[in-house]
């Protein structure tokens, strides 16, 4: 193995570029990963672009990662050779958090690609707690399972959502991922979002019951399908303080609103409309071990489209002038996939 890899590195906003750094070293209980394949986020272009609450500069960008077993621990679970996928987010196993089983939201959490430096690059060491066993996916596959579980776990937060009216708002990966597992959970699942494109794309690759343009008749629409009840859930995952707040309106009585995307700007709502519908709100972070699992079922199973998902590749030489250029041309991208070998 060589002593240098590479690895692509926000360093301010708008500027990303290939650098070469050290070849980590496997720390004690920590698994050698040869990457392999690294899922491009929403998070990844909210770093470029500047919009990240969390972040700060410069950043080895990545945290959708697979790849193979280099090295491993003495009496470790993983052998070399093995497909792994990564779950991202590096809990202290200490914390109220993480004491109470919510190691999604530690109090010290660090994120790979967010908190500390992330995975597109050629090799990464990570605690054996964060490998994921992915028996029978492909690398292809294994890519996707963080994005999927992010969704996962948003349904999960909502409870029991099967054969009831769903909606999601933003048709964007994890939007889809989540109108996707909410559709698994067996809700009836509308998606909404401003682009008649993407809803069209999000239509002919998931299974959804409908699709509304969210534009100005976007409530009047929403309450028209629902016979003036509204939705038994919705889930915002466009990361905007408007839709946020709107969407507030389209919650049934007694149902439940869940934040499954993440903004720096304060939200606020009408206090009378919460209470009379007894609106249950919920903030969802990350995924866990047992949404990696779910999502990983599901995929075997052959209930996730992942060929139809991936729908844009490139490779680390090449990442950074494709990240670059998706980050404002993104018509007819799902999810774009970097090969690293």
């Amino acid at each position: 193995m060589t002593q240098e890899m590479k690895a692509l590195v926000c360093a301010t906003p708008g500027q990303i570029a290939l650098e070469t750094r050290p070849v980590p070293a496997r720390g004690p209980g920590e698994v050698l990963i040869r990457i392999r394949r690294a899922g491009i986020c929403g998070t990844d272009f909210n770093i470029f672009a500047g919009h990240h609450p969390f972040l700060a500069y410069p950043r080895l960008i990545g945290h959708e990662l697979s790849g193979t077993v280099e090295d491993a621990p003495e009496g470790s679970r993983f052998v070399p050779g093995q497909i792994v996928a990564i779950i991202p987010y590096i809990a202290c196993g200490t914390c109220h958090a993480c004491q109470n089983d919510k190691p999604n939201c530690c109090m010290n959490i660090a994120v790979l690609g967010v908190h500390k430096d992330g995975g597109m690059c050629e090799w990464l060491a990570v605690p054996e707690i964060n490998v994921q066993s992915v028996d029978g996916l492909t690398l292809d596959q294994a890519a996707t399972v963080e994005f999927l579980a992010i969704g996962a776990h948003a349904v999960r937060r909502a409870g029991a959502i099967a054969g009831r009216k769903v909606l999601v708002v933003g048709a964007g990966p994890i939007g889809l991922a989540t109108a996707l597992m909410a559709s698994i959970a067996g809700a009836k699942v509308t998606l909404g979002d401003l682009d008649s494109d993407r809803l069209s794309l999000a239509a002919a690759t998931i299974p959804l019951d409908a699709t509304l343009v969210a534009d100005q008749s976007f409530a009047a629409s929403a309450q028209a399908a629902t016979n003036g009840a509204g939705y038994d859930a919705v889930f915002d995952a466009t990361g905007n303080r408007t839709s946020m707040e709107r969407g507030f309106a389209l919650v049934a009585h007694g149902g439940t609103y869940v934040f499954a995307g993440l903004i720096k700007d304060d939200i606020t709502f009408s206090d009378p409309e919460f209470h009379k519908r007894e609106i249950t709100l919920m903030a969802s972070r990350n995924a866990t071990a047992e949404d990696f699992a779910h999502v990983i079922t599901s995929i075997r199973t052959g209930l996730v489209p992942v060929g139809a998902l991936l729908t844009h590749r490139t490779s680390l030489d090449d990442a950074a002038q494709n990240l670059s250029h998706w980050a404002s041309h993104r018509t007819g991208l799902i999810k774009a996939l970097i090969e690293i070998a």
